[in-house]
């Protein structure tokens, strides 16, 4: 029989795999960023959110704070490591009054990142007392990222068109919630369990309404393509008749 520390070792590492991928998702943004030498209308919120975010988990996962914790840390270090690549690039091609503004965010950040380690290792005299202290603000954290989908849920039922709304990203999102829910349920942790339950129901939310506007997007976007392309069509047979004026006139000069 399958003991419970392997069997979450197990789902665990599922978790770090399927959590690398959503991290990497927005590697085609920083593609098309790096080429065009500029980040025009994208935002840095969700990145330093998620650098904030995964600073916290690294500290609940240490020892000190919250032991049998290493493949918390493995995957929230890596995040942590990827989420600056991405504001370092952001930083180098952003304008310089919103480069100001994003290294500001992010001190001010490092700097609550500082202060909370320094509080929950010196003032907290055990790993319940840290663990709960650094947890309960990590939830607080993970719920404001699983949530960020929101807008873009709201957006999907206005319009009836699933167009900005990734499929596979919602899929791993759900697959992500869904396998660390499964490994704080293995040996209980009511500060894994809470954000990563929640951002499961929001998966499965996301994958609902997929599923829902699938063909009205695909008609929206037939539709689309139907009325630019009978607007070169008109454009096209607007412009010929003038051609054909302007060649009868030289000639007739």
């Amino acid at each position: 029989m399958v003991s419970a520390d392997l069997a979450r070792t197990v789902v665990g590492i599922i978790g770090n795999v399927i959590a690398l991928i959503l991290f990497l998702s927005p590697l085609p943004t920083f593609v098309q960023i790096v080429k065009k030498g500029a980040v025009e209308q994208f935002s840095p919120v969700p990145y330093l959110a998620t650098f904030v975010n995964c600073g916290i988990w690294v500290l609940y996962g240490l020892p000190v704070v919250h032991p049998h914790s290493l493949l918390v840390i493995t995957i929230n270090g890596t995040g942590l490591l990827i989420e600056t690549v991405y504001l370092l690039l952001f930083l180098i091609y952003c304008g310089r009054k919103q480069r100001i503004k994003v290294l500001l965010i992010m001190l001010g950040e490092l700097l609550f990142l500082g202060v909370l380690s320094v509080l929950a290792l010196t003032v907290a005299h055990s790993t319940k007392v840290r663990s709960d202290i650094v947890g309960s603000i990590a939830i607080v954290g993970n719920i404001m990222m699983y949530a960020a989908p929101l807008s873009v849920m709201k957006l999907v039922i206005t319009t009836k068109s699933v167009e900005y709304m990734p499929f596979f990203l919602s899929l791993f999102s759900m697959l992500n919630g869904i396998s660390w829910t499964i490994y704080a349920l293995i040996r209980f942790d009511i500060y894994i369990v809470i954000p990563n339950g929640l951002g499961s129901l929001l998966g499965i939310a996301q994958l609902i309404l997929y599923a829902a506007f699938y063909k009205s997007t695909q008609r929206q976007l037939a539709e689309r393509k139907e009325t630019a392309e009978m607007g070169l069509a008109e454009m096209g047979q607007s412009v010929g008749p003038s051609k054909i004026s302007n060649v009868a006139h030289d000639e007739h000069i």
